[in-house]
């Protein structure tokens, strides 16, 4: 065990009957996971956050409202007065207008783990169009324009930036949160990404067929699926002038595989491919060519499958690697950093800014919510309770009190795997009680 140190939709206002804040000790009577541990096991991890001291003291995020940006929202209604606050306003910037369009709970998890940290603050949740950016910084707009201070986004999209922090839309979005020093400034937190086996970043650098050779094994890189599931690949890169072709191949026979949908985007340059398995296990391949400017550095993502060549350094995507938000890794609660947990750098700040313990228990489901999707609510909530307590911060003195009351847990200072460390509030004194005379 290592020691630390310290270092366009439609809004929804739902208000339904509070259940009851549950006992240390008790499960709550709605709660799908009835194992006994659970009270205990969330005890336990919200004192390793140091939050437990801080809600004995009265300090539970009353007077903050947290937004959080997601795709899963599937049943959310159902959990309101649960697992998610009462009050809660929900909208959807997708042009459907459809909260629920994805069969998924992902962002009723991250909402949970956030609710459960800061009780008292207000939420907001949106979801967003998946191949519109607009959409996601219209989400953005709304959650700052209800008076939103803190985001919490957990959903990772690497074409939508060059892979180090650049690009139009990261402009935009910085230009949404503003600088950090005005009233009504918005601290932005994303997951680091659970891409760290999942990503390739380096120079271009073709062989005698023009194919980029990813090592010394050649031009061809594996793709293991991790099931059915659709799998896509991003390719991204900063010259504007450069152009490359990403192609999806039967390893076996070296043809093009069927089925692959391919999608160029010019600002920022990527190019994409995506495809469904067609059976389990099945394997495919990429290849990538260069047809117009001079080789440079580009990023390579898989998403819902593994490359055979990856590599560690600079593996945080959109919107982690902005050096506007607040990027959050995971690590395990022996205080190391998952396998999963994508690393810098590749940013003009220094990535990811902190870490947090993996994974958190869960009255939704009996699996536990694990991953850096987990980890990014939790540095929200906790950034949520310091500014219930110095309501009149700034959105930058809330960061630097969140990264510098950090444990740091590698080399002192900042490191590429775990930042400046994992998330902790120091202690506070007890509320006062009142005394009956």
């Amino acid at each position: 065990m290592r020691t630390p140190t310290v270092a366009a939709g439609v809004v929804l206002i739902v208000a339904l009957a509070a259940a009851p804040a549950p006992a240390t000790d008790e499960i709550p009577a709605w709660a799908s996971n009835r194992d006994d541990r659970m009270p205990q096991d969330r005890a336990d991890h919200l004192s390793k956050l140091g939050v437990l001291g801080w809600h004995r003291s009265g300090v539970r995020g009353e007077g903050v409202t947290i937004a959080v940006l997601d795709s899963g929202w599937r049943g959310y209604r159902d959990q309101i007065g649960k697992s998610l606050p009462t009050g809660l306003l929900a909208r959807s910037a997708r042009l459907d207008a459809n909260m629920e369009y994805k069969d998924s709970q992902h962002g009723i998890l991250c909402g949970e783990v956030a609710h459960a940290i800061a009780p008292g603050a207000r939420m907001l949740i949106a979801n967003w169009d998946a191949d519109r950016p607009e959409s996601f910084l219209d989400a953005v707009r709304w959650a700052k324009a209800q008076g939103a201070t803190i985001v919490t986004c957990s959903v990772v999209k690497p074409s939508w930036s060059d892979g180090e922090g650049n690009g139009p839309v990261h402009r935009k979005l910085t230009e949404i949160l503003g600088d950090g020093t005005k009233p009504g400034d918005v601290l932005f937190f994303s997951c680091a990404g659970n891409t760290a086996q999942r990503h390739w970043a380096g120079q271009f650098e073709p062989g005698p067929d023009g194919y980029h050779r990813w090592s010394d094994k050649g031009p061809v890189n594996g793709v293991s699926p991790w099931g059915t599931e659709r799998v896509y690949l991003e390719m991204c890169w900063s010259d504007p002038d450069a152009k490359y072709v990403l192609e999806v191949i039967d390893p076996t026979t070296g043809l093009p595989a069927p089925d692959v949908t391919y999608k160029e985007r010019t600002e920022p340059k990527s190019v994409s491919a995506r495809f469904t398995p067609a059976g389990y296990p099945q394997q495919y391949a990429l290849r990538v060519k260069q047809t117009a400017g001079k080789a440079g550095r580009f990023h390579m993502n898989s998403l819902y499958a593994y490359l055979d060549e990856c590599r560690l350094a600079g593996s945080i995507p959109f919107p982690g690697d902005g050096p506007e938000v607040i990027t959050v890794g995971a690590v395990n609660h022996e205080w190391t950093r998952t396998s999963y947990s994508a690393c810098g750098p590749n940013s003009k700040q220094p990535k990811p800014d902190v870490v947090a313990p993996v994974p958190f228990g869960t009255y939704i489901r009996w699996s536990p919510f694990s991953g850096t999707s987990c980890a990014t609510p939790q540095a929200a909530a906790v950034a949520a309770l310091c500014w219930a307590r110095h309501p009149h911060w700034t959105a930058a003195q809330v960061r630097q009190y969140v990264t510098t009351r950090a444990l740091d847990l590698g080399s002192p200072g900042h490191d590429c795997e775990t930042g400046y460390g994992a998330v902790c509030l120091p202690p506070l004194a007890p509320a006062p009680r009142l005394l009956m005379r």
